[in-house]
């Protein structure tokens, strides 16, 4: 007996001859139609247990004629194929209520897979998606492990689930955590980002939990954090093998409990927000070294999404390239072109800045060169430059001085002020990187004292009394002195 009805509408014969043989082979009755309106007929009607539509259609787009009928046969899963295998494709797939999204060319066995799945466990999927998506592509690409991304977005779109994006630096993890937040039913809420690796060490809890008025030196105002900032929508935790372990402990607490107190606050606060996260460290490493919690890594990496580097998917450098240029022409620059020789060097390069390095190229190549079409000449010089290593011919004295302390307060801060782009950081910055700087000079001087809090006063120029006080204020601990 056959498992099932399955109802195939492609326009082309060859692909509605493959997919009735392989189907039949698995045990399943198939009719296939080269029409929408007939698929749409055969639905209504009562047919069919699963049915899978191409997009293109002589008569109807598949993404018109799925919303139609899940309307009058809401649980028949409905598997979409589709040659135009782009980001938005997936999304509007997802959105008209489709089981399942396959780029073509598919393979069979992934298709008998996941023709299985549906039949046996029927999943309705409506539409709970608006009109007001943003119009331009967050991702492109086409590339089989772009594929398989797209893929997963769409199923994600509609769940809270906490996602942990792990690739190299430049890959795109923020486009992919924006994506996620930008489509899924958290739109209308807020996307705040944050990058741990920006933020001086002792202010990360007051960063993402907020402080009240007094709870430390210099806080003279309660301010709110980002889980308060982020309610209602998306936290995407950027770099998050850099967060320290005191701050792990409390973000654990956070997602077991799912709330949370202000740094000097007594009172809990419910939290509601998807916690998005990323790194391109690796954190099981970091967990052997003890530098991250593993039972913080587990409650983050619910849904592992790994983006390849752009090194996997060469594939991708044209759409990119073309992607990059039509960005540069909106934002005034000149129309470009490039050739498949130009191309074809470009998919020879290892791109060790990823996606970043291309688009920084990109806009290069626009801005610089008169030439409407890029050719592969300019390409090489390009790139020559950018292969080329780095040479430094200061004199040896210059090269071996280390950076002073100004400088490397200065790269920092700078570091942690591009987080907030246009924005300014909350009140109370100037006390709190002064209480951040004060712990470690304060330690660093009873360590090299062996702990004499006498000589690491007279050192640090400060009365005993005032030393004592600030080690208790800070939560320093006391080094015994070694005789």
């Amino acid at each position: 007996m056959p498992q099932g009805t399955i109802l195939v509408a492609d326009d082309d014969a060859a692909i509605r001859t493959v997919l009735s043989q392989a189907l039949g082979r698995a045990g399943f009755e198939v009719k296939t139609t080269g029409q929408a309106a007939t698929l749409y007929r055969w639905a209504a009607a009562g047919e069919g247990d699963l049915i899978i539509t191409d997009v293109v259609m002589p008569d109807e787009s598949g993404f018109d004629l799925v919303p139609r009928i899940k309307k009058v046969r809401p649980d028949v899963p409905v598997i979409v194929m589709s040659a135009q295998n782009t980001f938005m494709t997936a999304i509007r797939a997802s959105e008209r209520g489709a089981y399942e999204y396959l780029p073509k060319p598919f393979d069979l066995k992934e298709l008998i897979g996941i023709v299985g799945r549906a039949m046996s466990r029927p999943k309705p999927n409506p539409s709970q998606m608006e009109s007001d998506q943003p119009e331009d592509i967050p991702l492109v690409g086409r590339s089989p492990a772009m594929q398989e991304l797209y893929r997963a977005l769409a199923r994600l779109m509609q769940t809270d689930l906490t996602v942990m994006i792990m690739g190299e630096s430049g890959t795109g993890k923020e486009l992919v955590a924006r994506a996620l937040h930008d489509y899924g039913k958290r739109r209308k809420g807020p996307f705040v980002p944050v990058n741990m690796a920006a933020i001086p060490r002792d202010l990360i809890e007051s960063e993402l939990f907020g402080h009240e008025k007094g709870s430390f030196t210099g806080a003279l105002q309660r301010t709110s954090g980002r889980f308060e900032q982020a309610e209602g929508g998306t936290l995407f935790l950027d770099e998050i093998g850099d967060m320290p372990m005191d701050a792990q402990t409390r973000l654990l607490r956070v997602l077991q409990q799912g709330e949370y107190t202000t740094v000097g606050g007594r009172t809990p606060i419910k939290t509601n927000v998807r916690i998005v996260a990323a790194t391109h460290k690796d954190l099981r490493g970091a967990i052997r070294q003890g530098l991250f919690r593993e039972d913080l890594f587990f409650r983050l990496n619910v849904v592992p999404l790994r983006l390849p580097p752009l090194r996997e998917r060469s594939e991708d450098i044209p759409d990119l390239v073309r992607h990059f240029f039509a960005l540069a022409e909106k934002e005034g620059l000149p129309r470009k072109q490039i050739d498949m020789a130009a191309l074809d060097r470009l998919k020879r390069h290892a791109w060790p800045g990823n996606i970043r390095e291309l688009e920084n190229l990109v806009r290069r190549l626009a801005a610089l060169y008169p030439q409407e079409t890029i050719v592969e000449s300019l390409i090489e010089a390009e790139l020559i430059e950018a292969e080329a290593p780095i040479v430094d011919y200061s004199p040896d004295v210059t090269r071996a001085q280390p950076e002073s302390l100004s400088e490397s307060i200065e790269r920092h801060l700078e570091a942690y002020f591009a987080q907030f782009g246009s924005d300014i950081p909350p009140p109370g910055l100037y006390h709190r990187i002064l209480r951040e700087l004060e712990a470690p000079l304060i330690s660093v001087s009873l360590n090299a004292t062996r702990g004499n809090q006498i000589k690491a006063a007279e050192m640090l120029g400060l009365n005993r009394n005032t030393l004592r006080k600030k080690i208790r204020d800070l939560e320093l601990p006391v080094v015994k002195t070694l005789r």
